[in-house]
């Protein structure tokens, strides 16, 4: 068995017509007599070519500029060679071309990596969180596009200034139907999703190095509104012209005494519900973002939503525990809930977790554990 190859590269002219006296510079890999030729995508007039020494002849700039090119590939296709006897590869002419060109098959892309991330996460993910990596991926791509002139890149080519780069488009960039560009947090959020992909790619050594490995993310700290007690008291009190605004308030109020998020909310049914060791009745589920297990006591408020709507025409239907509404239409009619009930603050479904955790648990004394 073969333990050791003969290997040699050499440049050969080719002219490209009887015509003209002009000529492609090809280098010729052999591999134990077996061939095969790279374009070096250069051409030379065959005059200025030494067929001996297998250079181009001369002092001009341009020819010391090819010859510096000719050295600088020869020492590359040596190099590629020599990675892959170390890796203890079979090697043959057609691989070194193919590592030479970035096409063997550990020469993964941007593209590579995406599918299979997208694949990976799946059925591991959240709706929400798969939709978030779509609009990053989308954001990746209309940088390399606009600012790489291509639709694809081999992540070799990922580093640092990559990552400077693309931060900058983030923060310049104007989502469509944005009146101004992303904010602060929202660029680093973009970027932390690439880094989770490209630190999988890592993992599985279809990068050498990360390009992550000097970066830091920044976040700026952000004060997280919630209803004061006088607001939540108005905001329960409050009697509604129309039922629509009715239930999206009583879904709030609910989501204010349990800290339950939306997605959640919308998937109890009865069988959620359980006497608890100290005679009262709990919610027991599980997160659907994070697939961890809930476990909260039904305050007499919440109590209260779920007996007003024990019969109602929605959730009789629905089997669900409250009436069922679009998380969109649901934040449209919070505006006008907040309108009507004089609450100045951007009311949105997620204030009601930051409401629980403050006035209704904390500023009560109860541990947020």
């Amino acid at each position: 068995m073969r333990t050791t190859n003969t290997f040699s590269v050499h440049f050969w002219v080719k002219p490209k017509n009887e015509k003209i006296n002009d000529g492609l510079i090809y280098a010729r890999i052999t591999v134990n007599q077996k061939r095969v030729l790279v374009s070096l995508k250069r051409e030379i007039s065959l005059e200025l070519w030494d067929f001996q020494k297998r250079r181009a002849k001369g002092n001009s700039a341009q020819v010391k500029q090819l010859n510096l090119h000719l050295d600088s590939a020869q020492s590359r296709l040596f190099q590629c060679y020599q990675e892959l006897t170390s890796k203890g590869k079979k090697v043959t002419a057609q691989l070194i071309k193919a590592t030479y060109l970035g096409e063997d098959e550990n020469s993964k892309s941007l593209q590579n990596l995406i599918d299979y991330h997208s694949k990976k996460i799946a059925s591991t993910h959240a709706v929400g969180s798969i939709r978030n990596y779509g609009i990053t991926e989308n954001y990746i791509f209309k940088f390399i596009n606009k600012e790489r002139k291509t639709p694809d890149l081999y992540l070799k080519e990922l580093d640092y200034k990559f990552l400077c780069d693309f931060e900058n488009f983030l923060n310049s960039y104007y989502p469509k139907g944005h009146p101004k560009a992303m904010k602060h947090n929202t660029v680093m959020k973009h970027i932390q999703r690439l880094r989770k992909m490209v630190t999988l790619a890592y993992h599985m050594e279809w990068i050498d190095k990360d390009p992550f490995r000097r970066w830091k993310n920044t976040f700026e700290k952000t004060d997280r509104e919630f209803l004061s007690d006088n607001e939540l008291s108005n905001l329960e009190t409050y009697v509604f012209p129309v039922e629509r605004l009715e239930r999206v308030r009583d879904l709030f109020v609910f989501s204010c005494y349990t800290g339950i998020s939306y997605v959640d909310i919308m998937k109890l049914t009865a069988n959620n519900i359980s006497v608890g060791n100290d005679g009262n009745k709990w919610i027991l589920t599980k997160r659907q973002k994070t697939n961890t297990p809930i476990r909260v006591p039904l305050l007499d408020p919440a109590l209260e939503l779920i007996r007003k709507y024990e019969h109602h025409p929605v959730t009789m239907v629905t089997g669900s525990l409250l009436p069922v509404i679009t998380n969109e239409k649901l934040n449209v009619y919070l505006k006008e809930v907040a309108i009507l009930c004089g609450i100045k603050k951007n009311l949105t479904f997620h204030m009601a977790r930051h409401t629980f955790a403050t006035t209704v648990t904390l500023s009560n004394g109860v541990p947020i554990e």
